[in-house]
């Protein structure tokens, strides 16, 4: 099968064509996948998506750090391939997704009848290729943690990113006043197609300023929920928007600057500051996960939220999905798409 491999620690912007300073090998022979157990399940992938943390993961810059080689690749779509004999939740044939803590850059992939999901019908398989990582990462920030509620304002910083755009629209889902942040007039007009209740364009605006203004026309006294993706000097300034009690959502710095966020200024007004490394409640809270992925599928096939993809590329052109990443060009989603990937592009 088809599988891209990282082999040494580096850039995977470079084309993984297995020169000296590559980090990711395109092996066209790589061993299909066994059945490891009754229970298992063979899944023929359809589409996986790319999530910061895969950037920095084969970097070598991310908190888990597998031995090499490993094929990286965390949530993924596709159709089941095979089962084990004591399967029975899947057969052959079934639209699933799921995440995988490795391995999901490759057109086989083998889980566990328990960590996988059906995909209900009418919900495009390709785009619920890039579901599970962003949208449950913000489901379980606001929803569970943050118990996020109807009148509540959540500012959003990112917000035209992977998370940021799956954040945005759980927000408004939980009837939130959304304000989303992000930079260029192309993501700004996108977040407002969605209904954002306000936005603001860094390129043009100032956020303090921008965000106050909102604040103030809506006769509202501050934010209430932060949802950060960004961290670095932006997470400063979002700071001085915050209501007493407010809550702040760490979900990553795409800055690459860790913010301080001064314990005095939290004490006295009150703030909750909640850490949220998603993929850590898979070994702590599985349900969890569970409960929060099956929700989502249901408003995704309710039409409540939707998936947007940005750019789609082949397995071989790897190093443009993460140089899409990497420059800050995606609004939404990036997809890696295998399995007659030229059909299923065209559509995107």
């Amino acid at each position: 099968m088809e599988a891209l491999v990282c082999r040494n620690l580096g850039d995977p912007t470079i084309p993984p064509d297995g020169a000296d300073d590559s980090a990711l090998t395109l092996s066209t022979t790589h061993p299909i996948p066994q059945l490891d157990s009754a229970t298992a399940v063979r899944v023929r992938v359809k589409a996986t998506s790319l999530n910061f943390a895969n950037f920095l993961q084969i970097q070598g810059k991310y908190q888990e750090k597998p031995p090499l080689p490993f094929i990286p690749g965390s949530d993924y779509s596709g159709t089941v391939d095979a089962v084990g004999e004591s399967v029975t939740k899947f057969k052959i044939g079934d639209p699933v997704c799921s995440l995988a803590a490795l391995g999901s850059f490759a057109q086989f992939i083998v889980a566990d009848q328990s960590e996988l999901y059906l995909v209900p019908k009418g919900c495009d398989l390709v785009a619920v290729g890039a579901f599970p990582v962003a949208y449950g990462t913000s489901h379980v920030a606001l929803v569970h943690r943050a118990q996020l509620h109807a009148g509540q304002v959540l500012l959003v910083l990112g917000a035209a990113g992977g998370v940021g755009v799956s954040a945005v629209q759980i927000g408004k889902v939980c009837g939130a006043i959304v304000i989303a942040v992000a930079r260029g007039s192309k993501k700004a007009q996108f977040l407002k197609s969605l209904g954002i209740d306000h936005v603001v364009d860094l390129s043009e605006e100032n956020v303090i300023q921008s965000v106050k203004g909102f604040l103030k026309a809506r006769k509202l006294k501050g934010v209430d929920v932060l949802y950060d993706p960004v961290g670095g000097k932006l997470t400063k300034e979002s700071l001085k928007l915050l209501n007493w009690g407010a809550q702040i959502l760490i979900i990553g710095f795409a800055s690459g600057e860790v913010p301080v966020i001064p314990a005095n200024i939290a004490l006295v007004k009150n703030w909750t500051v909640h850490g949220l490394y998603w993929g850590s409640h898979k070994i702590h809270q599985p349900h969890v996960l569970e409960d929060s992925l099956k929700e989502l599928l249901s408003w995704l096939a309710n039409g409540l939220i939707t998936v947007k993809i940005s750019h789609a590329f082949s397995l071989r052109e790897a190093n443009l999905a993460f140089g899409a990443l990497k420059n800050r060009e995606a609004i939404g989603k990036v997809l890696i798409v295998l399995d007659d990937s030229r059909a299923a592009r065209a559509k995107l």
